[in-house]
């Protein structure tokens, strides 16, 4: 993933600014006993580094490089832009964001530059190059981390004018913007580029709580599409900056919200970092699935290449209502999965716990306490020395998988900004209540974007694909007739990339892949349901009744077979499931939202038709992962329940890499314990379970 990387990475955000030189000195001594070999630093420091227009101190970072670099630890290099200086904002008020209200900010907390400031953009710039040259030769310096878990929106007037310069790049005319916004609606035509405003509280914007809810879904969809262009366009100037000094700089950002952060979109980011780094902040309660599959977004946004762990907590939160202790073993447990799921380092927010302002709570390696005997730092430790053991095993190692689930952020904004027909659906619910059904079958699942290749894939899911982007019929439709197969939903095929319905009858361009016309959509309350009654030895090979509600389409088959029915309401006896042949392949249709346990049957079916077998067949709460290299595979089983479970590996003996013992049929994995058996890769092999491995040598 780097260069000279010879292990997975270890260490995470390290603040010495906060700290007396005495406190560093015993830092390092504790990184060592820890197993920390790599440090972010200066993340947060522009005010230090920089106390006005003119002066840059950087004795102190000089000092924080040197002592790292002769204690063995790389260094991420943080730019220090996540928060520009109280007398940056005094000066040149042009940095402050305006909120949807039309409210100007003061100076406080962070993420608060306007991306469209000039003043910020030309300052950030200078502070990257600055950095660039001062450290440029320093051994120690491994990566760059530009700014951090960049995401706001601004509304202000340097906005407004950068949007109308944006559209006439996108549209090149106002006749061809006012037809894709189709302004004729409500006598929106605009005559003049600077009579168009941001969509606010105080235009388009209808409820103010809620900033999807919005008049003209066209303007408000091409203002996310501008947000995420002018942020990404700050992190672009940084990152030439370095790289003009520095060619060859490894240079990212670090993606935040667990990596499903709605304004920005990450595929397009991904495109212009060297590597994709995530921040993943799971709670106590939330389902292992969840973090899965976002460990597995970040894999696909650059088609299968690793990624960073860049952030983790050690233990503690401390943002939520209530911020429990992560239990003896979690910590280790969580920081496997993202390995098994493409992740070459393991990272933590905070190697010191701060000692006052808003993060003194949140977990960290070392605690207040200030020395090594603590929990937390004997399981961190504990983890350190397992992944100096595991040293590059693992290191570019691929996760190769037949099934692709298709996530779409264009798509994602568009559905949650669509005026009808129910509020109730939410794009991210949807996405993941599709990938929980090959999760919980330890089924493994490639997310892709809608610009990846298809042809690798078995099984392509596109769950809820409103919009059909340019060109995106029609690449479908090669990967079916080539012997693929489709599966979509409800709600699909509705509008082009210009949230404008395509006429004609729905699901639009996708009508002739799927074989049906979709007439009506009905929109159900909560709490009522209909039923999908399966015709029985159909091509699904499901029997009986299963509940479904949110939305029902009412379609009318145009060579699709009809798979299941609905068996309630007016539209009683129209179809609930179809499937289309469609040269070597078949495409089908799910009408309305099942129950967990039609999309559990239905895809088991689908997959075994299909040759896609799971990785291992275990109890449940207990995940499995593969990762394959230089002919071996390396296969995770991860338990995510608090007591020890039974599980068979087989006749035939493995090295269980952690441990470096030999394992072979009955064992118990423990509460929250990992197995990484290494066996040899043979893409032939069916790989049904553990018994059909041959030994490794």
């Amino acid at each position: 993933m780097l260069r000279n990387q010879t292990k997975i990475l270890y260490g995470g955000d390290y603040n010495p600014d906060q700290w007396p030189q005495d406190v560093w000195r015993e830092d390092m001594r504790l990184f060592k006993l820890a197993g920390i070999d790599i440090a972010t630093i200066n993340v947060f420091s522009w005010a230090l580094n920089q106390p006005d227009e003119q002066t840059y101190r950087f004795e102190w970072l000089d000092d924080v490089m040197d002592m790292l670099r002769d204690n063995g630890v790389r260094v991420c290099l943080g730019t220090g832009t996540a928060a520009h200086p109280a007398w940056m904002a005094r000066r040149y008020p042009d940095v402050l964001t305006v909120d949807s209200q039309g409210r100007k900010r003061k100076f406080g907390r962070r993420h608060n530059s306007c991306p469209n400031s000039p003043s910020f953009r030309e300052f950030s710039r200078r502070m990257a190059s600055g950095l660039a040259e001062r450290y440029k030769d320093h051994p120690a310096l491994l990566l760059w981390h530009v700014n951090n878990e960049y995401g706001w929106r601004c509304y202000c007037d340097n906005c407004e004018r950068a949007f109308r310069e944006w559209l006439k790049s996108r549209y090149g005319t106002l006749e061809e913007l006012n037809r894709a916004w189709y302004t004729s609606f409500w006598g929106h035509t605009f005559y003049d580029w600077d009579e168009i405003v941001l969509p606010s509280h105080l235009s388009e914007l209808m409820d103010a709580s809620n900033i999807d809810k919005t008049a003209f879904q066209g303007i408000s969809l091409d203002y996310d599409r501008f947000n995420s262009d002018s942020i990404l366009a700050c992190y672009k100037l940084e990152r030439d900056a370095i790289k003009a000094v520095i060619p060859d700089a490894v240079v990212t950002t670090n993606f935040q919200s667990n990596g499903t952060y709605k304004p920005l979109d990450y595929f397009k980011w991904a495109k212009e970092l060297d590597v994709v780094a995530l921040d993943s902040y799971p709670t106590n309660d939330m389902p292992m699935s969840l973090i899965a599959m976002r460990h597995d977004l970040m894999r696909g946004l650059k088609g299968g290449r690793p990624y960073m762990l860049m952030e983790q907590s050690p233990s503690q939160l401390n943002w939520k209502d209530v911020n429990p202790l992560k239990r003896p073993g979690v910590m280790r447990l969580w920081s496997y999965q993202a390995v098994a799921r493409g992740a070459e380092s393991i990272m933590f927010f905070q190697l010191r716990r701060s000692a006052g302002a808003f993060e003194k709570f949140h977990g960290a390696v070392i605690d207040h306490a200030g020395h090594e005997h603590t929990r937390v730092f004997r399981e961190c430790a504990e983890l350190g020395r397992e992944l100096e053991r595991l040293g590059d095993r693992l290191l570019g190692a691929k996760t190769a998988a037949k099934v692709a689930i298709v996530f779409d952020w264009d798509n994602w904004w568009a559905i949650e900004h669509s005026s009808g027909p129910t509020e109730r659906l939410k794009y991210l619910e949807q996405i993941q209540k599709y990938y929980d059904a090959f999760y919980e079958r330890n089924v493994q699942v490639d997310m892709i974007g809608t610009e990846s290749e298809l042809g690798g894939y078995e099984l392509v899911v596109a769950p809820v694909l409103y919009m059909a982007k340019r060109g995106y019929a029609a690449r479908l439709e090669a990967y079916v007739a080539a012997g693929g197969t489709f599966v979509t939903t409800f709600f699909s095929g509705i509008v082009d990339e210009n949230d404008r319905v395509t006429l004609g009858g729905y699901p639009g361009e996708l009508r002739k892949l799927l074989g049906i016309w979709v007439e009506e959509t009905d929109a159900l309350f909560p709490g009522q349901t209909n039923a999908m009654e399966m015709h029985g030895g159909g091509a699904s090979g499901l029997e009986g009744t299963y509940s479904c509600g949110l939305l029902c389409d009412l379609l009318h088959p145009e060579g699709a077979e009809t798979e299941a029915a609905f068996g309630g309401d007016f539209y009683r006896g129209m179809p609930a499931l179809t499937r289309n042949r469609f040269g070597g392949g078949e495409a089908w249709y799910i009408a309305s939202d099942p129950e967990e346990a039609f999309l559990a049957a239905f895809f088991a079916r689908l997959a075994e038709r299909k040759g896609i077998r799971p990785i291992a067949e275990l109890p449940a709460g207990v995940e499995a992962s593969v990762r394959e290299k230089d002919g071996f595979r390396y296969t995770f089983l991860l338990n995510h329940r608090a007591e020890p479970v039974p599980v068979d590996l087989g006749g035939e003996s493995r090295l269980e890499l952690l441990s470096g013992s030999r394992m072979s049929g009955a064992a118990t994995l423990p509460a929250h314990g990992v197995f990484i058996l290494q066996s040899p890769a043979d893409e032939t092999e069916e790989r049904s379970g553990f018994a059909e491995w041959a030994a490794t040598t």
